[in-house]
């Protein structure tokens, strides 16, 4: 169906992102493609739908793969039509079935006289059926632009489906649509995501890294139990290596000290014994000579094991080099934050609620605030920081310290360098070295010090803004999170899941992923209609 050979790809910057990729994927396979961030997912898509090409290597498939990209604005200057390359057939059969029968009509419809109905269907599938072909793609949400791509794949009918975090921007009722379809689906299907509901629908886990692409034959769980074994044993050997190098230091100074005083005993005896001053230097040369190679052998045989053990924790996970250190919320658990009493907010005349609102939020707590896209969840939060008030009701407000972390990090000050923006919020007035080793520990090493905030990853991004957290001197008593994990790979929500976890203050977030949310230990849910 699919085959990669010697694939490799490098940057217009002239870095290697991948190389000798080799891998082969069969008809019905469902393949979930993964990777550290910045490890060329996206691009080995972008390579196998041919909208980039490999700097070597070849791609082999026996039908044309339909590729849902991410999309980031760019689709929103064309039309739902145009996004789903079916305009110019659409317009070819309204010109057939308005009487102008050409050639070029024929061929541009090419036989497919049910594409009216197979774009109506598809769309009303995915919840889109009021919405006209000629409707501009930047009226949609992110949601529904992820939706109309969706569709394409019952328009199109294609045998090979490439799909690139298909379920960002997706709410509850949009991702059980897309787990269904991936579900009872015939399509080869392969699938980069961080959704681990939808990576456990998946028959297979190939991972990619700059060594090659590592398959995992089973669904994501299998996966994390044999990554769990290999980091288990990653670890034992670790432990084996310090334990190894330990002892080599320790007999490299025993024999030293030992050869030290054979030296010196030897020197007392050749002096008693009145030996020629010559023959005492050959001595002398003789016994340097001899231990300076033993130290030698020594020396290299630590070196070995030091560059051994360097080499086993490079190899550690990210998140077990990082220490998060957040220090507790100044608020006791149980006190009440917020007090909301029948609360409405107003869009021209018009409330957003069906039913006023009504909650308590106390200190300590984790809350997830649950809804359809567009049901005001994000209002909901400006009302709780008091950046709005409520067109009706009341809410009351202790004094609290909130952080809102959103989805563009927007506390993030894109023209200030990585180290300017720790510095931000160095409220204890940290040295610079200190400020320097926070960072380290959150793997911005001196080559990121000085670039720009602008050019980081997302996942980048949230690392540094839980680096600048844990800077400051408290931790604040409220953290919100909107939609944090939708853009970050796997191993930023990690990252981020086990920051959190380790912070005791307040909890808010918004977030369509229940997985996500069953690892933040949520408990209480505020749903909003």
């Amino acid at each position: 169906m699919l085959t990669l050979q010697n694939l490799s790809y490098i940057h217009p910057n002239k870095d290697l992102l991948f190389d000798d990729i080799n891998l082969s994927i069969n008809r019905h396979d469902k393949v979930a493609l993964i990777g550290n961030n910045g490890s060329g997912k996206s691009t080995l898509l972008k390579i196998i739908a041919g909208v980039l090409q490999p700097s070597t290597g070849s791609v082999k498939f026996d039908s044309v793969p339909y590729y849902i990209p991410q999309h980031f604005g760019q689709f929103n200057d064309v039309t739902i039509g145009q996004a789903l390359q079916i305009e110019d057939k659409l317009t070819a059969l309204t010109e057939i079935l308005a009487g102008h029968v050409t050639d070029a009509n024929l061929t541009l419809l090419n036989d497919d006289w049910t594409i009216e109905e197979r774009c109506q269907e598809a769309l009303t599938y995915w919840g889109l059926a009021d919405f006209a072909l000629t409707q501009k793609m930047e009226t949609l949400s992110g949601g529904q632009k992820t939706k109309v791509f969706l569709a394409g794949i019952a328009i199109h009918q294609p045998e090979l489906v490439l799909l690139d975090e298909p379920s960002n921007h997706l709410d509850t009722s949009g991702r059980q649509l897309l787990y269904d379809f991936i579900k009872f689906s015939s399509i080869t299907l392969i699938v980069v995501s961080h959704d681990r509901t939808l990576l456990n629908l998946l028959d297979s886990v190939y991972e990619l890294s700059k060594r090659g692409v590592a398959v995992y034959g089973g669904n994501y769980d299998f996966y994390i139990a044999q990554k769990q074994i290999e980091s288990n044993a990653l670890t034992q050997d670790v432990r084996s290596k310090e334990k190894a190098l330990r002892k080599a230091r320790e007999v490299e100074r025993e024999t030293a000290e030992r050869q030290q005083k054979l030296d010196a005993r030897g020197k007392k005896k050749q002096e008693k014994s009145g030996l020629p001053t010559i023959l005492m230097n050959t001595f002398k040369n003789n016994a340097e000579k001899s231990t300076s190679r033993l130290k030698g052998v020594h020396t290299e045989k630590v070196g070995a094991i030091s560059q051994e053990l360097s080499e086993l924790r490079s190899a550690l996970p990210e998140t077990d080099k990082m220490r998060f250190g957040f220090d507790n919320s100044a608020l006791h658990k149980g006190k009440i934050l917020v007090t909301a009493k029948g609360i409405n907010y107003g869009y021209n005349h018009r409330l957003l609620w069906q039913q006023p609102v009504d909650f308590h939020l106390i200190s300590g707590e984790r809350v997830a605030l649950k809804g359809l896209n567009g049901s005001g969840k994000t209002t909901l939060i400006k009302l709780i920081l008091g950046q709005l008030s409520p067109t009706i009701g009341t809410i009351y407000r202790a004094d609290n310290q909130s952080v809102y972390i959103d989805q563009d990090y927007s506390l993030i000050t894109n023209r200030l360098s990585v180290y300017e923006q720790a510095q931000q919020f160095n409220t204890t007035a940290l040295q610079e070295h200190e400020l320097k080793i926070r960072l380290n520990r959150f793997l911005f090493t001196k080559d990121y010090w000085d670039k720009p905030c602008s050019v980081l990853s997302g996942g980048e991004k949230m690392r540094l803004m839980l680096c600048c957290l844990t800077i400051r001197n408290q931790a604040p008593d409220i953290i919100i999170l909107d939609e944090p994990t939708n853009n970050l790979d796997i191993q930023n929500i990690d990252i981020l899941t086990a920051a959190i976890n380790e912070y005791q203050g307040t909890l808010i977030v918004i977030s369509h992923d229940q997985y996500f949310l069953e690892q933040m230990h949520v408990e209480t849910f505020i749903r909003l209609e």
